[in-house]
């Protein structure tokens, strides 16, 4: 059975990623990137669905385990009464002389005397293929089935034992011995790679270590929690997609929203509604490069007719990926169904039109050139904007039930129009300028007089409900009002009834704080870690620092023993819930430690929202 969500620790190449539980064992890796099927997926079933155990025979869990300074370098330690070993998991960065992906484990002795026992089962297409499994030689093992292939290469003096579904190791480490063992996929129709000598796997880790630390050193962070920012900002570069830019929201699927629930999504794609936050993390962190490079993802993926703008696309900018359900699979502790893929790309989403505009005016005030070709974008998503902003839609958190009225939707409709008047300012471009105010005002005006309820004195999630939302935390920080209005401070106060133990669930019912779903999957959820963020820095900018520090603080507690976060955290079980690590969680606390504290001064002055113009 799988560990604990919060148990695994994430090694990648920045193309794919691969989970490393407490236990030594790799239960989760897609190849050759983030979005192909994996071919090992006990992460979703069991040992049967595919894993790569090594570790001392007869332990469990680990003692400690950590990254090696600012990298993705995994060193993983196991101490008993015999002796003392320690495992580190690498990937290295792909380059044009290695174009597939390697998992790298070295086994060092670091004391006395310890028997290591290892198992490697490889199960293609998401743990449904069991593929042909033969010795290449006497330390080499191959698993071949339809376009996949998959290679160990284990270390001089070390057979593995093969059976035609899994190959097995038994040796014993010493002090000072080290032993690498190398899984690589490659196609099928492609030779096997070479074989890989000591001196090569210690140079693949000094060049890995070397990137991941050179990165690191630009960060421009000098606050309170710099290791959680750091370690953030790690974090979303391993969920980038080195060749496109494209960030992932996540390196797994199906992981559960609830324990044995039905809320179990595929989220190794990109969401247009991270976007803006996306690039804010990176801009704010130092690294231009990476968001400039997100940016031109997005304008790349978006590309055509606005009509057909997708709340989420592939690595590549994919459009077409199809939901569908992996009934062989019997889900992270028995919550089904697993699936693959994602509906939500057909959802209308009408705030991903704000996303966009919103990243495309971050990015001109980075220093963006907006060309013509730019420029005509923008132009026809306010046209085609204008035409269907007063239509219901599924919203941010991609209902899967009736259409509704938004409020955060219109909000981000708002956004889209008054960041299309910035940039028709900035750019000199004034043709389509009275156009764009007028619908501006337009739909503030409703949001206003619709999205705001004098009863519950807040914004409410949609016209007419009682529920509340914690989208409605942004709206300050979007600029849709500034932090000292009523309406925001009346909101602001109004998100305590979200509250769960600490932490703020994405929404509930107003007139009595309880939880209540809008589709009909059932069960709760846990509170939901960015929407805690936003908490913290709607807090900040209405002039309640020293609470939003709490929150803050409250949330690094819950991180795992490596620095990671899920999407949601479950306060009462006291465990993580959802997909892991989120791109989102990162990028909120990212976030919310510059709002809090600056760049490089210790400056507990938060910065402004961007003011209504």
């Amino acid at each position: 059975m799988a560990g604990r969500i919060e148990d695994y620790a994430l090694v990648g190449d920045l193309e794919t990623a691969a989970l490393v539980g407490t236990d030594g064992s790799v239960d989760w890796w897609c190849a050759p990137r983030f979005d192909s099927p994996a071919c090992l997926a006990a992460l979703l079933g069991d040992p049967e669905h595919g894993r790569w155990l090594l570790a001392p025979a007869g332990e469990t869990r680990c003692t400690r385990r950590s990254y090696r300074g600012d990298t993705l370098v995994l060193d993983t330690v196991w101490e008993s009464l015999g002796g003392t070993v320690r495992i580190t998991d690498f990937m290295p960065p792909r380059s044009p002389r290695e174009e597939a992906p390697r998992i790298v484990r070295v086994v060092e002795g670091i004391a006395g005397r310890v028997d290591m026992r290892g198992e490697l089962r490889v199960r293609f297409h998401h743990g449904s293929i069991v593929p042909w499994t033969r010795s290449l030689d006497r330390r080499t093992v191959a698993w071949v089935a339809g376009p996949d292939a998959a290679y160990l290469a284990s270390p001089p003096g070390v057979e593995p034992r093969v059976t035609p579904d899994r190959a097995t190791v038994e040796f014993t480490v010493t002090a000072g011995r080290r032993l690498a063992f190398v899984l690589g996929w490659r196609p099928s129709h492609a030779p096997a790679p070479p074989a890989a000598s000591p001196a090569g796997i210690d140079a693949a880790l000094t060049r890995t270590l070397a990137f991941w630390t050179d990165w690191a050193a630009a960060l421009r962070y000098e606050g309170p929690a710099r290791e959680a920012v750091m370690r953030s900002l790690l974090t979303l570069k391993a969920l980038t997609h080195a060749p496109t830019g494209g960030v992932v929201a996540a390196a797994t699927a199906s992981l559960p929203e609830t324990v044995g629930g039905q809320r179990n999504w595929d989220y190794r794609f990109c969401w247009l509604r991270d976007s803006t936050f996306t690039l804010s993390c990176l801009l704010r962190g130092g690294y231009r490069r990476e968001a400039l490079a997100w940016n031109d993802w997005l304008v790349r993926a978006i590309a055509g007719d606005p009509a057909d703008l997708q709340p989420l696309y592939g690595v590549e900018g994919q459009r077409r990926l199809p939901e569908t359900l992996a009934d062989w699979l019997p889900g992270y502790e028995n919550s089904r169904p697993v699936r693959f893929g994602n509906a939500a790309v057909d959802q209308f989403q009408l705030d991903i039109y704000g996303e966009v505009l919103n990243t495309v005016y971050s990015a001109v005030r980075a220093g963006v050139a907006l060309d013509a070709s730019a420029w005509a974008l923008v132009a026809s998503l306010l046209e085609y904007l204008a035409k269907r902003w007063r239509e219901p839609d599924e919203g941010i958190w991609e209902v899967r039930g009736p259409r509704r009225h938004f409020v955060h939707s219109k909000v981000m409709a708002w956004v889209a129009a008054d960041r299309a008047v910035r940039l028709a300012r900035v750019a000199g471009l004034r043709g389509s300028l009275r156009q764009w105010q007028a619908l501006r005002q337009e739909v503030r005006a409703e949001v206003c007089a619709r999205g705001w309820s004098d009863e519950q004195r807040s914004f409410t999630q949609s016209y007419g409900s009682h529920q509340i939302d914690a989208t409605a935390l942004l709206i300050p920080r979007l600029g849709f009002l500034p932090p000292h209005d009523p309406r925001v401070l009346g909101t602001v106060r109004a998100m305590e009834r979200l509250d769960d133990h600490g932490f703020l669930r994405r929404y509930g019912d107003a007139r009595d704080g309880g939880t209540h779903q809008l589709d009909d999957l059932g069960g709760a959820e846990g509170a939901f870690v960015a929407c805690t963020f936003w908490y913290a820095d709607a807090l900040a900018v209405t002039g309640r620092p020293d609470e939003a520090r709490t929150v803050f603080e409250r949330v690094l507690d819950i991180r795992n023993d490596v620095g990671l976060l899920a999407e949601e955290w479950d306060p009462v079980a006291g465990r993580q819930l959802g997909n892991m690590p989120q791109a989102l969680s990162h990028v909120a606390l990212v976030n919310t430690a510059f709002t809090l504290y600056g760049t490089r001064r210790r400056d507990r002055t938060p910065p402004r929202p961007l003011t209504v113009a």
